[in-house]
């Protein structure tokens, strides 16, 4: 069976699944890479400094008092949040968690226990906002929360109300007119599958609507095989450490997704973090890493794997993928590419960041999706070559021991498919993509007019608004809901200490007026929390 296979055979496998039949030590052998002059000087221990990055959405960043009056915030909160501390210590039982349970390791470390209880918890209605019903771009529902008092709890009330939706990855607005376009095809798969095949995909969870899937996925990217996995998160989770292993190097930017991270890290590889979207300092390190070897025995690396996303969910950024990928093959290192917030949403079809960019999916080894954005599913995939997808399928833990993708969410997929690639006989699927297209840039235009600070670019349906003061994080939420706007704001840690903002997520299902209203009133907060930092140097 799959599961009992011994390590050391999986990661003999591992090697091959990612090695071109015609030079299988390629990617780790300097020779391989260097010319004869080059090795025999020794240039690459010279390498040129990488150029500065270009900021690709043109920021200046915070001016200096946005800065100053950011940390000081900062301080301030930390400041008072001790003294409350000190002071609550003689407050008896009320402030039991002070002191701990004894006999009980705490549960959080020092730094993490204060950062929740003074500064996270005063602000955590901002965020896990409970809705009821589908998240429709125009109309959906929130519950609201109160309190619960001498607790750190909020408790959903009987009150909602509906709100414009700029927080949902509903980019090509399949919730909106999923009855419509959809449901049909979903019921089906329910009367025909049930909703589960209790089963993982190497045991007998395989169905004939996932066979049908994998194969539509691989068509659509123009590879020889898919395999598609029931989490998005877990695609990535699951299938790097089954990749790569000890001996091998893993190159990664430094604004990956914590799934990257978290299966890079589980893997055992080596990992060089790279600077955001830089190809010079990319090369640099793929240069010292051909030169150095693997620490302490300098043997050429095993495999090296650069690990890059199309499109950045917390900046929404455009991967500068053309030399990227240039620099990697010219160093025979194999390149991943994470294509969550960018399959359906870029590109004139819809096929991500490739097509975009104008990059051969060819020369991309592993490429990476989910369905939770464009597709109105959930679960993600990997596509390339035949050998690479027949040993994730053996041998990746998401395959082998998660259960297989529901019946039902592959029949929505399947649909979407079909109609994103017209093969249902309309234009709907080219409408919406002109649509998320149309109202992503319309929606960035009307900020960057009103002299917001913006990260990303144009075309990214991810439109990020920074905030930088973390007093502006609650008050832009809280003023947002009064205005019926379902926003998302983050923060430290999830971005650094002086980078909060708001991340607007815009959808095909959008009208025009829809986007009035909602910029008519994110103009009102934004005058109200002064956040005109293009305009003015206090915002």
């Amino acid at each position: 069976m799959p599961a009992t296979r011994s390590s050391s055979s999986a990661r003999r496998r591992s090697t091959r699944a990612l090695s071109p039949p015609a030079s299988p030590g390629a990617a780790s052998v300097p020779a391989a890479v260097l010319s004869p002059e080059e090795a025999s000087s020794g240039s690459l221990a010279a390498a040129p400094a990488p150029a500065p990055r270009e900021q690709a959405h043109d920021s200046e960043g915070p001016t200096a008092f946005v800065v100053l009056t950011t940390y000081f915030a900062y301080a301030m909160l930390v400041l008072m949040g001790h003294i409350r501390d000190f002071l609550g210590r003689m407050a008896g039982s009320r402030y039991r968690v002070l002191n701990g349970v004894k006999g009980y390791a705490p549960l959080l470390q020092d730094w993490e226990n204060f950062y929740t209880r003074r500064l996270y918890h005063r602000i955590q209605d901002c965020w896990n906002r409970p809705i009821k019903g589908p998240p429709f771009s125009a109309t959906m529902e929130v519950i609201d929360r109160r309190p619960v008092p001498r607790t750190y709890q909020l408790e959903p009330t009987e009150k909602s109300g509906k709100f414009l939706n700029l927080g949902s990855y509903n980019y090509l607005g399949f919730a909106d007119d999923w009855v419509e376009s959809c449901r049909g095809a979903v019921m089906k798969a329910v009367d025909q599958f049930s909703v589960s095949s209790c089963s993982s995909a190497v045991d007998i969870g395989l169905t004939s609507l996932q066979t049908e899937l994998e194969a539509n996925v691989a068509g659509f990217l123009g590879k020889e095989a898919a395999i598609v996995y029931s989490m998005g998160y877990g695609t990535n989770a699951a299938s790097i450490p089954a990749l790569m292993g000890p001996g091998t190097l893993i190159l990664s930017d430094a604004l990956n997704h914590a799934s990257i991270v978290n299966g890079a890290r589980h893997s055992g590889a080596t990992i060089r973090v790279f600077r955001h979207n830089n190809p010079a300092h990319l090369e640099q390190l793929l240069r010292e890493a051909i030169v150095a070897g693997q620490p302490l025995t300098r043997r050429p690396w095993r495999k090296v794997l650069v690990v890059v996303e199309g499109v950045y969910s917390m900046e929404g950024e455009i991967a500068d993928l053309k030399p990227l990928v240039r620099v990697a093959k010219r160093y025979k290192a194999y390149v991943m590419l994470d294509e969550a917030h960018s399959i359906g949403a870029l590109g004139k079809t819809g096929r991500g960041a490739c097509e975009h960019c104008g990059v051969d999916t060819a020369d991309v080894d592993v490429m990476m999706g989910t369905f939770t954005k464009s597709y109105g599913a959930m679960g993600g995939y990997i596509a390339g070559s035949k050998e690479l997808i027949d040993y994730l399928r053996q041998n990746s833990s998401g395959s082998v021991y998660g259960t297989a993708m529901s019946p039902v969410v592959v029949a929505q997929v399947l649909r979407a498919f079909e109609i994103i690639e017209g093969r249902d006989g309309t234009d709907t699927g080219a409408r919406k993509l002109q649509a998320i297209k149309d109202n992503a840039n319309y929606f960035r235009s009307r900020l960057e007019d009103m002299g917001c600070e913006l990260l990303g670019q144009k075309d990214s349906p991810v439109v990020p608004l920074m905030l930088y003061n973390p007093g502006k994080i609650a008050a832009f939420s809280r003023e947002c809901y009064k205005r019926g706007l379902a926003v998302v704001v983050v923060g430290f840690p999830a971005t650094s200490l002086i980078e909060s903002r708001t991340r607007f997520c815009i959808s095909a299902g959008h009208t025009r007026e829809d986007l009035d209203l909602a910029l008519e009133r994110i103009e009102e907060v934004v005058d109200l929390l002064r956040l005109r930092y293009r305009k003015r140097w206090m915002g």
